[in-house]
């Protein structure tokens, strides 16, 4: 069997900035943040893979009954890449590329992801695949090759993999729509004005 794209969704962090609150358990629409994240995931036709703190049963509760595949991360406290090393580990073998998706970026639909993937494999699945606001800022999410994976591997602390994509010899820019690649909620008051500005509950 052919291998495809995967997507990880690193979900194992704290959220200090929400002050107290979890951010990936926020509702959109009645339906935690996590959850719709991955739902947008899935309906790519990827295999989904999320990470998750090891003593936390909400975040894992809100994501009952999805057909993805979850990984927790024992060692969360020590920063934003274990999620990556875990999650890449968990997917190297089967993947011919691994999309990370932050979970708290609310604008980023399952078309978004799709012209990503499209793209990627367009190009022979050799390029680091990074999406960008519509006036061209470089965002997230991004795809990155087999050849990415080993560097990914060894992030350490609580950097994302900014250095790998700073590294790669080939990278390519696909536009979504509007701030669709910026947008995150990290603070309350993001989360405030997200909502009201976009009419949701």
């Amino acid at each position: 069997m052919a291998k495809r794209v995967s997507i990880l969704i690193p979900a194992a962090g704290f959220g200090r900035r929400m002050r107290g609150q979890d951010k990936l358990l926020r509702k959109i629409a009645s339906v935690p943040l996590l959850r719709r994240t991955a739902e947008r995931a899935l309906s790519t036709g990827c295999t989904v893979c999320v990470t998750l703190p090891a003593d936390n049963a909400d975040r894992a509760s809100a994501l009952h009954g999805l057909d993805i595949e979850t990984v927790q991360i024992h060692d969360a406290d020590k920063g934003m890449s274990r999620s990556i090393v875990h999650g890449v580990g968990a997917l190297k073998d089967q993947s011919s590329g691994i999309l990370i998706m932050p979970a708290d970026m609310p604008e980023i639909d399952s078309d978004d992801m799709t012209a990503l993937i499209d793209r990627f494999a367009a190009l022979g699945s050799q390029h680091v695949m990074r999406a960008t606001t519509a006036d061209g800022t470089p965002g997230h999410p991004v795809i990155f090759p087999p050849d990415c994976f080993a560097a990914l591997m060894n992030l350490s602390g609580d950097e994302g993999a900014r250095s790998v994509v700073k590294s790669a010899a080939n990278v390519q820019l696909v536009a979504l729509p509007d701030n669709h690649a910026l947008t995150d909620l990290d603070t309350p008051e993001a989360w405030d004005d997200w909502l009201s500005k976009n009419h949701s509950n």
